[in-house]
């Protein structure tokens, strides 16, 4: 599956918790967003590990024949939990970064169900690095029974008392109904800080930004 532009959605990556909690609304949600991303001839790539979740997913926008790619830490295949053989194409990545670095490359937005600790991190990855301009991928929340109000409060808070600039909030969308969330993220325009908008970032193995040699003594002396 390639990656497309930004500006043209088609890879949706889907990312939630590792199971479905306690929110009987989740699975109604869950279907209503396979069927919409099917409807609008979507493309689905999901987070592997998470188990029930995935499993839906996955499974019922593979059925619509909408193309899957299901990305997965080299470290959770032992365990058991996962939907086998997989729906549609796996790709085994070495770690959780590396998790997040190939969703980014793939994706053209990201959706965030209700979510566990370790997608919680990747939402807070993609939002952070969406404001220091890394990328400029629309990210929504599927604010399922009202799942995600409490960080909306924090981030409110936050930008209240100046630890977090106004214009974060607007690099995320928060709706309760995936019709209207994949509306509003096609419409989506990110509207940039411009204290980061200059940013240039360098990767590792294009030689613009080569590691130097640490000589610093971090050992701890008690």
């Amino acid at each position: 599956m390639a990656a497309t532009s930004s500006k043209q959605l088609k890879n949706i990556c889907v990312l939630s918790e590792f199971c479905y909690g306690k929110y009987k609304e989740l699975v109604q949600a869950v279907i209503d967003l396979d069927r919409a991303i099917a409807e609008r001839q979507l493309h689905l790539v999901y987070g592997r590990g998470n188990r029930w979740l995935s499993k839906l997913v996955s499974e019922a926008v593979f059925v619509r024949e909408r193309q899957v790619l299901g990305i997965i830490p080299k470290a959770l295949k032992p365990l058991g939990c996962l939907p086998d053989p997989p729906t549609g194409e796996e790709l085994v990545v070495s770690n959780m970064q590396k998790t997040i670095s190939e969703m980014l490359n793939y994706a053209d937005v990201f959706i965030f169900l209700p979510i566990d600790l370790a997608t919680l991190e990747a939402l807070i990855t993609f939002t952070s690095w969406a404001h220091l301009n890394i990328h400029k991928k629309p990210i929504g929340l599927l604010n399922v029974n009202n799942f995600y109000d409490g960080l909306i409060a924090f981030f409110n808070h936050a930008i209240k008392n100046y630890f977090i600039p106004p214009l974060v909030k607007k690099l995320f969308i928060c709706v309760p109904t995936a019709n209207e969330l994949l509306d509003l993220l096609q419409a989506y325009k990110l509207k940039p800080d411009p204290m980061t908008l200059a940013l240039a970032w360098a990767t590792d193995d294009d030689g613009s930004n080569p590691r130097k040699k640490c000589k610093l003594d971090l050992t701890l002396h008690l």
